[in-house]
């Protein structure tokens, strides 16, 4: 199933707004409760706990049901394909005394008023066979010689070959990995909650989508842990006290937040506090909305809301970036989903001083069926190997061409100039290609890699970042800094090791991942 992760939000529904009751065996619609696109994250609070269980109920079922008829298709189409015999026997090699018609005499009807034929005379017994005389040694030897000379010249037997139908084959490397529905139990309810308040109804609930807020959910365990937990105990259940606020500011700069992005907070926190009275569950979802004001500021002033190859249009995309980060596996990760996604693309391994960087870039390539790009002498120019890669697609007509680039300080000046060379020949050798030039930035690494977002922002002119290893460490308010401060857009995040682990930035996922109370 193709599934355009860049464009979610504008993939129609599989099923009618409004299936009926007797069509495809699906559950009834028509009396779940449909959220609207306009309806705000806290009415999906206020609602009853028993409307939101029976909506992902009646979503978890119609997911279910879709994945039963696509095992019964999968099913039907193996079997349709599938021969009458599925074992192939080669023809057997006979030796021409064995291939000589045998001849049949007929046998010769006497008339009836014929006289019979006299029979023959009997034959004379044969005399004895006279014992063979025993071989000799070595007239045995020669001729266990002679037998296995007549083996060697002899044809084989045939194996029994069986036959794979093309459908039985094996599946592409990218649908390895596809998602599972699970049970039905608190992760999938809270990710159907979680589309719910988008504007979701049951019908548009894919499985993709479950999949990865699950994966989200599970990576920002360590920061939620220690940002929530403390948060739920300062709050209690009496209103917001100054004391409460100085506690959430020790708890948004123990999460790497950032000193601005904390200010930020707290300023419209206070400002709320002075006009009204604000409960705790007021204060979460105030809380919420400003989180989400400050990471989307960025993604606004830069007029792309989720960044995606352009159709029709050469599109390149650098990634930069210390050493250790994961460049290389974003990179992989990348490029499956842009084929994932319907995109064609191609990899240039400009990583040419490390170690068996090609090799890795190739394993990634092969995992996602996409070519790779890449000169295997030792110490080779990075932008030849961009040079070559651009000529390639645009003889080709790809998509889309990830740039693999070594691993480099921010403070050594060569090396940073070596960025700017390798952009130098997209822009002369590509004018009408979209360039992107994207920080891949270690969550764990904290407010060291905010020095690193401002220190290649000014060299490389990025346009993004994406932030990895969100699964690893409890400094995940680090996207809140990169994004108050450096300003930069946060553009894909990835919570996990596995190939499905990196996906487009929604602010108001990572929110929700961010602060889940259970």
């Amino acid at each position: 199933m193709v599934y355009d992760w860049f464009n979610r939000g504008s993939v129609p529904p599989e099923t009618p707004a409004n299936p009926p009751v007797d069509q495809e065996g699906q559950p009834d619609q028509s009396s779940a409760p449909q959220p609207s696109a306009t309806q705000p994250a806290d009415a999906q609070a206020s609602e009853p706990e028993d409307d939101s269980l029976e909506w992902a109920r009646q979503a978890y079922a119609r997911l279910k049901a879709q994945k039963a008829e696509a095992a019964e298709a999968s099913k039907t189409v193996q079997a349709d394909s599938t021969p009458a015999q599925n074992v192939v026997v080669a023809p057997v090699m006979e030796s021409p005394a064995a291939t000589v018609p045998e001849v049949v005499i007929p046998s010769v009807v006497a008339p009836p008023d014929a006289a019979p034929a006299p029979s023959a005379p009997p034959a004379p017994p044969s005399a004895p066979t006279p014992p063979a005389p025993a071989l000799s040694f070595l007239e045995q030897a020669a001729a266990q010689r002679d037998q296995r000379q007549q083996e060697l010249v002899q044809p084989a037997e045939p194996e029994l070959v069986p036959v794979v139908p093309a459908a039985a084959q094996a599946a592409p490397k990218i649908d390895q990995d596809e998602p599972r529905l699970g049970d039905f139990d608190d992760a999938f309810t809270w990710s159907a909650e979680v589309l719910a308040a988008q504007g979701r109804s049951a019908e548009q609930v894919t499985l993709e989508e479950i999949d990865w807020l699950g994966r989200l959910r599970q990576g920002m365990e360590k920061t939620r842990q220690g940002f929530v937990t403390g948060l739920l105990e300062n709050l209690g259940d009496d209103p917001l006290t100054p004391e409460v606020l100085d506690d959430l500011e020790s708890l948004l700069l123990r999460a790497d937040a950032g000193v601005q992005a904390t200010d930020q907070v707290l300023d419209a926190l206070r400002q709320r506090m002075n006009e009204q009275v604000v409960d705790p569950s007021e204060g979460i979802r105030f809380l919420k909305e400003q989180l989400r004001d400050l990471l989307d500021e960025p993604i606004k002033a830069s007029a792309v809301h989720v960044l995606a190859p352009q159709r029709d249009r050469l599109n390149v995309w650098l990634l930069v970036g210390v050493n250790g980060v994961g460049k290389t596996t974003t990179l992989g990760k990348l490029a499956n989903l842009a084929v994932r996604s319907g995109y064609s693309a191609l990899i240039a391994a400009a990583d040419t001083f490390r170690a068996a960087a090609v090799q890795q870039v190739q394993v990634w390539g092969d995992r996602s069926d996409v070519p790779v790009v890449a000169n295997p002498s030792a110490n080779a120019d990075p932008a030849a190997v961009v040079f070559d890669a651009i000529g390639a697609a645009r003889s080709k007509g790809t998509d889309l061409v990830l740039v693999d680039t070594a691993g480099r300080l921010q403070t050594k000046h060569n090396l940073m100039e070596e960025l700017e060379k390798i952009r130098r020949v997209v822009d002369r050798l590509a004018p009408e290609a979209h360039v992107e030039s994207l920080l891949v930035l270690d969550a764990s690494q904290g407010q060291n890699g905010l020095k690193q977002a401002m220190a290649f922002a000014r060299a490389a002119g990025l346009t993004g970042v994406v932030i990895t290893k969100l699964d690893g460490t409890a400094r995940g308010g680090v996207a809140l800094a990169v994004a108050s401060e450096a300003k930069l857009p946060i553009r894909f995040i990835g919570a996990g090791e596995g190939i499905r682990d990196l996906r487009p930035f929604n602010s108001f996922e990572f929110v929700e991942a961010l602060l889940a109370s259970r």
